[in-house]
């Protein structure tokens, strides 16, 4: 018997593993049910669904060169088809004036400089500053920070007296 993509045969299942169960088809071939093909749902232990020995129906999905026939227990099953989604509402227009800006999603904002707002404009001349200068702000900026957490964690703890040893 050939065996065809899209024919829908009865079969015996003759061997599971943890990714799918073995079905022997009408005239002694062999094919896998991959373990997402089981059921409509989700199947965590093929156990759970299919025994060694059971009787079930299934559909081919495809047959590869070297022979191997892959099934389906959840197409071969026959369901009502389901009814079309209603199309989605369109979104309500906003009022002009209301809300924010229609404008197209890339174009420029026209009250902020280019490059994000970040830095000196392009056309004027950077302030040339010192290494020293920049470092002096580094450790500044660092000092604060590091007494602003060192408050934080102390006032979590209960201050200072509730320090364990």
């Amino acid at each position: 018997m050939s065996i065809e993509v899209g024919s829908k045969l009865q079969g015996k299942v003759t061997g599971i593993t943890h990714f799918g169960a073995f079905v022997e088809l009408p005239g002694g071939s062999t094919g896998l049910v991959h373990i997402s093909e089981v059921a409509d749902n989700y199947v965590k232990d093929i156990n759970e669904v299919l025994k060694v020995g059971d009787e079930v129906l299934v559909k081919v999905v495809n047959v590869e060169q070297d022979g191997k026939i892959g099934l389906s227990i959840r197409k071969a099953q026959d369901r009502p088809d389901r009814p079309d989604r209603p199309e989605r509402p369109a979104r309500p227009s906003r009022p002009e004036g209301s809300g924010r800006p229609s404008r197209p999603f890339n174009s420029q904002r026209p009250n902020r400089p280019q490059g994000g707002g970040r830095g000196p404009r392009p056309n004027q001349a950077r302030p040339t500053v010192s290494f020293e200068d920049k470092m002096s702000r580094f450790l500044k900026d660092s000092e604060e920070r590091i007494s602003t957490l060192k408050r934080q964690t102390e006032s979590k703890r209960g201050g200072r007296g509730a320090r364990r040893g």
